[in-house]
Parts: structure tokens; sequence; C-alpha cells
């Protein structure tokens, strides 16, 4: 068993000890849930744990749970959210981005290249939060009950470059709008892959670079046909947990605030595990250190880092470009409610007079 998982099942198994009494409040019930893909690190470190060892654990064998990651299920990630919204399944789990497909708000807390440290990321998203729980339930039907991360999204190179401006002109794999805006911004052509896709893509020269976590492309092997890393970051990948908004109501009142602290202690747990994989998948990547949670590079790949001029064109790019064009989408209400909210945690402003 890894180590994050002994850590944090661990952690949460204690707890539920502590709560065994109130466990046995609890009535009998069997739910369904769908997680993140199975290899990333919030699925074996986090979700698998949670919903296989913790949640029975924790409410006395009173919640039974049926559980599987969407790549097992054959399913995306926008998939999982129709499903839940549905009823289909009870509880869910994907990228932020999905719901930002068909509601721009959801990008607000992971705008590319918005937190450049995960302690930001966290602020951000968790100063968003309520903003996306009341869209969520209104729009979708589901209810969200915890956020964490992934490793910070960077961009992957099958050709040397030194830094922000060796993008233009490159083909440029990205998964979201706000990634589009930035890349483009930069000169560079977005190109909308399939993750699965990528390796081969890069192989043949379809693109030359890709935008995906420093972590998860270092264990999905992009090492083997990607030579530079550009540390730029372009987001962490916001996952979101989320319940079905009807199944939730017929819970009983002991039984949403059992859920309702479980999840805060998985909230927790993946911010931690991501925290922990930043340094880790730059050892992995790398070679600088001791890889625990990913594979070794060979040969290392090449660590691009972020210039004094790279910062200065982000920000240039951040404020003129990515803030005012997910600011369009959103739509003033949203803007304003940014401002407030996430732009008092990154020190930022959208110009409402631009819009």
């Amino acid at each position: 068993m890894p180590t994050g998982k002994r850590i944090f099942s661990g952690a949460a198994l204690a707890i539920a000890m502590a709560g065994a009494a109130f466990a046995e409040d609890l009535p009998e019930i069997s739910i369904t849930a769908v997680g993140v893909n199975q290899h990333s690190l919030a699925s074996t470190e986090n979700e698998q744990p949670f919903w296989n060892e913790v949640i029975p654990e924790a409410s006395g064998g009173n919640v039974s749970v049926t559980f599987a990651p969407m790549d097992i299920m054959g399913i995306k990630g926008d998939q999982v959210m129709s499903m839940t919204q549905l009823g289909v399944v009870d509880f869910g789990a994907s990228d932020i981005s999905k719901m930002a497909g068909q509601n721009p708000l959801f990008e607000g807390c992971d705008l590319a290249g918005l937190a450049l440290d995960i302690e930001t990321a966290r602020a951000a998203c968790e100063a968003w939060l309520p903003v996306m729980s009341a869209a969520a339930e209104e729009q979708f039907n589901i209810k969200l009950l915890a956020l964490g991360a992934n490793p910070p999204q960077v961009i992957w190179c099958n050709d040397p470059l030194e830094g922000l401006a060796d993008l233009a002109g490159r083909k440029v794999r990205v998964f979201n709008k706000t990634m589009t805006d930035f890349v483009e911004a930069a000169g560079a052509t977005a190109v909308s892959i399939a993750y699965a896709e990528v390796v081969p893509a890069l192989q043949r020269g379809v693109v030359d670079c890709a935008v995906t976590g420093s972590g998860s492309g270092n264990t999905a092997g992009w090492w083997e046909v990607a030579t530079h890393q550009f540390q730029v970051y372009l987001g962490w990948a916001i996952n979101f947990q989320s319940v079905n908004l009807d199944r939730w109501n017929s819970f009983t009142p002991e039984t949403q605030a059992f859920f309702t602290g479980q999840f805060d202690q998985l909230s927790d747990d993946l911010w931690t595990v991501a925290a922990m994989s930043v340094n880790d998948a730059d050892y992995c990547n790398f070679g600088t250190g001791e890889c625990k949670l990913g594979k070794v590079a060979n040969p290392p790949m090449v660590n691009v880092p972020v210039s004094d001029a790279d910062r200065a064109q982000h920000a240039e790019i951040m404020q003129n470009v990515v803030l005012l064009e997910w600011a369009r989408r959103a739509g003033r209400d949203n803007a304003e409610k940014w401002n407030e909210t996430v732009g008092n945690v990154v020190g930022l402003e959208i110009p409402l007079d631009q819009m």
C-alpha cells in the first residue's frame, strides 16, 4: 500500500473510531459512487481508501458502498457529472472544468496561471466555493461536498525551449478554455486532444507540447516522449466531490451530518496529498530527489524554470487576456463576485469597464 494511503486512510479511520457511538444512530443505506481516474493520486491515495475503507468503518457498517473510478466504468468526466445530476449514481467526482463547459463560472478559481502555489489555489477555490455551490444546486441538481487539487498543470514539450516566448508558433495540447486563452496569448496554437491520445500525438508531431499535471504526466509516462518540462503553472485541475441533491435531501439529518464530516476530512486529505506531490513529481521527473509517488524518468527531463521575463509576460497575459476573456464568458455579475472573493485572495481585479 502506498505511503500516502496508509497515512490518510489511517487518519480518517482514527476519526471514525472516535465517532463510533455516533455511527450507531445512522440508518442502514446503500450508495453508489464514481471517482476520478484510477491512476491519479487523488484516486489511489484518497478516494479508493475513502470509499472502500473509511466510510464503511466510520459508519459502523451502516453505509455500504459500491464504488469505481470513472475509467474502470468506461466513462468520462462530463458523463460523471450527468450521471450524478440524473441520479444514476449517488456520489460523483470529476474535474471542475467539466462543469465549466456548461457554465463558465466554474472556471473562476482555476484560471490558467492564476495560482502559482497550492496554498493560493486552495484559498482561491474556498473563496469561490459558495458561488459554485449555489450554481451547482440550481443548474445541475448536485451538491458540492469537497474540493481537491492535482499537481500543477505544466507544459511538456518534445523539443527544447527556454521560456514562455518560445511557445510562439508551437502547437500545444490543452483541455479547457482558460488554457486556450493563455497559450494563444503567448503565440501558440491551442489543440484539444483527449488525454489518452497525447503520447502518440507528441510522438507523431501532431502537437509540439501538451499541458497536464507534473504528477499525472509522470505516472502516465509522458517523459518517454517529452524531453522538456516548462514550470509555468496553468492551473491545478481542481476536482470536486458531489452528491445528487435529491438523494442528499432523502438522507436523515444524522446521515447528512455524517457525510459532511467525512467529506470535510477528505477535502483536507486531498489538498495534503496534492501538496506532497508537487515536490515529489519534480523529484521523479528531474531526478533531483527521492521519487516516492511516481516513476523515475529515465533519462531525467530538462527542467525549464520560469524567468523574470516569463513572470512579466505571464502577469500581462493574466490581467489583459485570461481574466477579461473569462469575465466576458461568465458575465458581469460573476465578474463582480470574483473581484470580491477570488480577486481579494490573489490580489487581482477584473476591469469591469473593459468587459
